[in-house]
């Protein structure tokens, strides 16, 4: 048990330091500033990009998407088959009936409507707030004059800060559930293979993710302290899963939190299909390029999934 223990604490470190350097590197060097890059930089810059667009598509929906329906359906299915025990009469077709439903879809598409509906209301109160970035205009110009196709307007400033936030917010609710989950393991073997599964994956999002605060100009001070924050999250969930280790999901636990892991895989692939693609397919230059980058970082973390 003190050797578990110990495990588990060396994985807390593991996964607060990696979170840190991966996320601290395109903060801390001004290689990354897209706004001062020019030529080639600019370009492998841009390129990078959909490179992290790709890990956040594989990250929505190999991994949040894929454990939230998961856990959704065995919650559905828990309740069931205690409906089953305690109801005799209860009906076959009314059992089917619970099960056949697409309760993960549905609460995952709440999370997405949700962001959708405060995203909508803060516009609502800000009207004005419709113009892009200089780098956003300098992209969408280029595609202007040359004729070509565009993937639509970038977002607004108003709309970049609050995605943002719902970027960061969905993916720390993520990170706290893979924490618990790695606190919860009841063996050595099973800890250290899970949380190996868990870095694998979280370098590249984190990564992306202050790349991602970067070419959206935020400031320094910001963008470090939002890191740190993202970065406790994963050991804040692996010292809840130590707590708790003896007990059961029971009381509803196990439910909450598949309907939690729901709701932020929704949000994030709202951020992840109407900010972070769109951004980055936005400029003219290379197109097939870009696809190859997107479909490199989504394979990654599609390989990844074999493990996680």
């Amino acid at each position: 048990m003190e050797l578990l223990i110990g495990v588990k604490i060396g994985c807390l470190f593991a996964l607060l330091a990696l979170t840190l350097i991966c996320g601290l590197i395109p903060i801390c060097f001004k290689w990354f500033q897209i706004e001062a890059a020019t030529g080639h930089r600019r370009r492998v810059l841009s390129l990078l990009g959909c490179i992290s667009a790709g890990v956040f598509l594989g990250a929505g929906l190999m991994h949040m998407t894929a454990e939230a329906l998961e856990g959704i359906e065995l919650e559905i299915q828990k309740f069931v088959t205690q409906n089953r025990t305690e109801s005799e009469g209860y009906s076959s077709d009314a059992n089917s009936s619970y099960t056949d439903y697409p309760y993960g879809e549905l609460i995952i598409s709440l999370g997405f409507f949700l962001i959708f509906l405060l995203e909508s209301l803060a516009l609502q109160g800000c009207p004005g707030a419709d113009g892009g970035s200089k780098v956003q205009e300098e992209e969408m110009g280029g595609a202007r004059v040359l004729g070509l196709h565009s993937h639509g307007p970038a977002p607004s400033p108003s709309q970049g800060p609050f995605r943002a936030l719902v970027l960061l917010l969905s993916l720390s609710f993520h990170s706290v559930f893979e924490g618990l989950a790695v606190g919860l393991q009841t063996t050595v073997a099973a800890t250290v293979e899970l949380c190996l599964a868990v870095l694998a994956h979280k370098g590249l999002v984190v990564f992306g993710v202050g790349l991602r605060l970067v070419q959206r100009g935020t400031a320094p001070r910001w963008a470090v302290l939002s890191i740190l924050s993202f970065a406790l999250m994963s050991p804040l969930g692996l010292a809840l899963g130590l707590a708790v280790a003896g007990g059961d999901a029971d009381g509803g636990r196990g439910l909450a939190q598949a309907v939690l892991e729901g709701v932020a895989a929704g949000t994030f692939l709202y951020v992840t299909f109407l900010e972070i693609l769109p951004r980055e397919l936005a400029g003219p230059e290379g197109p097939l390029l870009k696809w190859g980058c997107v479909a490199a970082g989504f394979a990654f973390m599609a390989l990844i999934a074999l493990w996680a």
